[in-house]
């Protein structure tokens, strides 16, 4: 099993006005702590050689995330360092109109650890999407997050994706959701996330 470290969508305008001004402080701190546990991830994927893989959402003109922005960005505690892939898209699934497939078969990549923003959207259809691929997902469950909705704060979303995640499959894929300190890079580890 060759495992990659995915993440979705960690640019810095991600979440802007996604919660009423009173709760933004609260969605942004989230953020900042998932970003903060992802950029760990990823240092210990690197070290471990695991592949590291950044998806990039590119809005169109207008847009909190319009290509060329600031806010389109990735966060700079998971910029892409040497050797790491970015994929470009414009859609909620990672996979659609990208080579994201392509570049994970050139690493031979089985496994998908998944984590970014946002859960609702991006998060949920990729990993959907991986398992129906054949790829076995390992979703950090506190390694994504979202902005309020009208009706959901951000926690009760989140936690809803990891309950109704866990053990999603398609015919031998699985979703198994795991905290980001639960997650093992080496294959030696025991632990098969």
């Amino acid at each position: 099993m060759t495992k990659a470290l995915l993440i979705i969508d960690v640019q810095n305008a991600i979440l802007s006005g996604k919660a009423t001004p009173e709760r933004q402080p609260e969605v942004d701190s989230a953020l900042d702590e998932t970003v903060a546990r992802l950029a760990l991830l990823k240092e210990r994927a690197r070290q471990a050689g695991v592949p590291v893989v950044l998806v990039q959402h590119d809005g169109d003109s207008g847009h909190r995330l319009a290509v060329g922005t600031s806010g389109w960005a990735l966060r700079r505690e998971i910029a892409p360092q040497t050797g790491e892939v970015v994929v470009r898209k414009k859609s909620a699934d990672s996979f659609f109109g990208t080579d994201l497939a392509d570049r994970l078969q050139e690493r031979s990549v089985t496994h998908l650890i998944v984590g970014g923003c946002m859960s609702q959207f991006c998060v949920d259809t990729t990993v959907r999407r991986a398992v129906s691929l054949g790829y076995d997902v390992t979703l950090v469950a506190d390694g994504h997050t979202t902005g309020d909705t009208a009706t959901l704060s951000f926690s009760e979303i989140v936690a809803h994706h990891n309950e109704t995640l866990d053990g999603f499959d398609a015919g031998k894929a699985i979703v198994n959701v795991r905290p980001a300190a639960d997650i093992a890079f080496s294959e030696s580890s025991g632990n098969n996330t």
